[in-house]
């Protein structure tokens, strides 16, 4: 595959930092706090990757150079002195440009830091609360062991231990390019706690992972969003339905709805239901973008729709299967949290499938 498509993107994207340098020289944009801010964000997003290219254009220049004398020159040491060289640069620019493409197909995954899980029972009764409780353990102890912070925003028991649903913030670096792939139906094949006859269910739980950025391009009007104030629904004793403290808000535009009432506070309800909508907001407005794009990343980061089969946990055979790698992995170290292994083989399988398309 020929590289000039990828160069030409590069350059665009040197480009555009030196128009933002000369954005920030401006002495009339450097009065403004607001354009500073937004401007100084987007130039230290690609900072990195073009730092990266302006090496890679370095080796290629001197590499080009020393090919011109072994094509002219007939002096003996600086022929000599070439050919130990060129080989050397010419690799050293190879594998700076693999670097590179893995910079570029990855950045944008790289740069949010906070995203929402949301992890809901599917088929199967009990059973499918219990195995969604399992996934919500499973991803607490991936988030320890990777030193996230885990914020539980909402959290739905089952009557028989289980969660019907959570809604859970989790932040920390890398965080969105991780747990992206987790978006999708997951499915469980086990004898139930529930099952009295040794048989085998099939169940299911459904998780959706919304990214969270810094600075989001999405204006929300007042107008447009519909806040509802109420009592909280379900059990809870007697004076649950007492103290008008759940928040609901609705999205008019898209029919978006989010309910928070977990806490006994209604101003700390409202701050969540906001976190949360602005979360699904940014997800809907995505969609729509990668719509444009059609295909390229379905399977992948990004997509998370709740009806893609993306996992099988098998007892019996104690194994995990992902069907987008169409791998297997040992099950209990799985649900132990150790999830490095699957998820790194799916960042690579996405990385190889982002590239093929740039």
């Amino acid at each position: 595959m020929s590289d000039a498509p990828l160069l030409n993107r590069l350059d665009q994207i040197l480009d555009q930092l030196h128009q933002y340098d000369r954005q920030l020289a401006d002495p009339a944009i450097a009065a403004d706090h607001t354009q500073i801010t937004k401007i100084s964000q987007k130039r230290a997003a690609i900072l990195p990757l073009t730092t990266l290219y302006q090496q890679y254009k370095d080796l290629t220049t001197e590499a080009a150079d020393l090919k011109t004398i072994l094509d002219t020159e007939s002096d003996p040491e600086l022929l000599e002195l070439a050919r130990a060289e060129h080989p050397q640069l010419t690799r050293q620019a190879a594998d700076l440009l693999e670097d590179i493409k893995g910079e570029l197909v990855t950045s944008d995954d790289k740069a949010v830091n906070s995203v929402i899980l949301e992890l809901r029972a599917g088929v199967g009764g009990d059973e499918a609360a219990i195995f969604a409780n399992d996934l919500l353990q499973m991803y607490q102890r991936y988030a320890a062991a990777q030193n996230w912070k885990w914020n539980p925003m909402e959290f739905h028991a089952s009557d028989m231990g289980g969660c019907k649903s959570a809604v859970i913030n989790i932040k920390g670096e890398n965080v969105w390019q991780h747990l992206g792939y987790e978006g999708g139906t997951h499915c469980v094949k086990r004898v139930p706690q529930t099952e009295s006859q040794g048989r085998i269910h099939t169940s299911t739980a459904t998780v959706a992972v919304l990214p969270e950025p810094q600075q989001v391009d999405i204006e929300i009007k007042d107008e447009d969003v519909k806040v509802d104030i109420t009592t909280s629904q379900g059990p809870g004793g007697q004076n649950v339905n007492k103290v008008a403290t759940a928040v609901k808000l609705l999205h008019i535009p898209t029919g978006i709805e989010v309910r928070m009432q977990d806490t006994k506070s209604q101003h700390q309800n409202r701050q969540l239901a906001w976190q949360l909508l602005r979360a699904r907001l940014y997800e809907h407005h995505q969609k729509q973008v990668n719509a444009e794009r059609a295909e390229q990343r379905s399977t992948m980061i990004g997509t998370g729709e709740r009806g893609e089969r993306i996992r099988t946990y098998r007892f019996k055979d104690n194994l995990a299967v992902d069907h987008r790698l169409n791998q297997s992995f040992n099950l209990q170290e799985i649900l132990t949290g150790s999830l490095s292994p699957l998820i790194t083989a799916l960042i690579e399988q996405d990385k190889t499938q982002r590239l093929a398309n740039i």
